[in-house]
């Protein structure tokens, strides 16, 4: 097994420029944030001053300790003037070319992970490669649908699965600034989706799944990483192609290996020696920043 770590190198509209204490500089597009990272827990390189001074919009939590790692706790945006609250960033690889708008939440997001760059062209590149007439794509956790995007530029049948009607009306308008149509917007738990999908006998040539550690669906249904991710799997087995297939899975659920997630798929998929490792955002200051983990196969 090697494991690798990826970063994507093709964003223009995208840069790390420093990390540290407890939070990232970033910039996307014409403008920077200020952003918490909790697993940033070296100093920074550049001083505040330059911090204060690069950034147009300043996100803080509502919780004290900026170390603790939450999906659930909101915070506040501190603006510049300059500022909007919703605006694009483009991304291009090869022929690949995305617009997706991006907006400051309360949550602290904005709308796209950039470390999902690497995934996107791996999808891109899969999907063109296919002699299959518009191949069928499923995408779960699926969030602001720019995976979901980027299988509808490549030519697929989308069906984008999202517990959150604010995400699936982002993804929506992401679709519509690339000028494309039909994707399928389901809102209702993955979990459940997936179960339902295998006892109506569905079959789709991708799958892609970036579950959340933690989760609730439109219902209430709970969903946790850790005791739900190995069921999840085994039914997506049941819905992957034998032949003409690629599956993705992202984890960002801290202190889990790559190595759980290719224990998982390995446990039900056949597939001799899939791709896996950690993707990271490469600093413009010393310290790259891990983001995740990732495994992926396509045959």
């Amino acid at each position: 097994m090697n494991l690798q770590l990826l970063h994507p190198a093709s964003w223009k509209d995208y840069q790390l420029i420093d990390s540290g204490d407890g939070q990232k500089l970033e910039r996307f597009g014409s403008y920077t944030l200020i952003r918490p990272e909790p697993q940033a827990i070296w100093s920074k390189v550049l001083p505040a001053s330059e911090w204060s001074s690069l950034a147009d919009a300043r996100f803080d939590r509502e919780q004290k300790d900026k170390f603790r790692f939450s999906d659930e706790v909101k915070g506040g945006w501190t603006r510049k003037k300059n500022m909007p609250e919703s605006w694009q960033v483009n991304y291009q690889y090869n022929k690949l070319k995305v617009t997706l708008r991006l907006a400051l939440t309360s949550f602290g997001h904005v709308g796209v992970f950039p470390e999902q760059g690497e995934n996107w062209n791996f999808i891109y590149e899969t999907i063109t490669g296919w002699s299959v007439n518009k191949p069928r794509v499923l995408n779960l956790f699926a969030y602001t649908g720019a995976a979901s995007v980027v299988a509808r530029l490549a030519g697929a049948e989308v069906t984008h699965v999202d517990a959150s009607r604010p995400g699936l009306n982002w993804a929506n308008q992401n679709m519509q600034l690339n000028q494309q149509a039909d994707i399928r917007w389901v809102y209702e738990d993955a979990f459940k989706f997936v179960r339902r999908e295998v006892k109506r006998g569905n079959r789709y040539h991708g799958i892609i799944m970036d579950p959340p550690p933690y989760g609730r669906g439109p219902q209430g249904e709970k969903w946790t990483l850790q005791e739900q991710l190995n069921e999840l799997v085994a039914l997506s087995s049941e819905l992957l192609e034998q032949k003409t297939c690629f599956f993705i899975l992202s984890m960002y659920a801290v202190g889990l290996s790559a190595m759980v997630g290719l224990n998982v798929v390995k446990s039900h998929m056949d597939v001799e020696a899939p791709e896996c490792g950690e993707f990271y955002l490469k600093s413009a200051h010393q310290h790259n920043l891990p983001m995740g983990t990732y495994l992926r196969f396509r045959k």
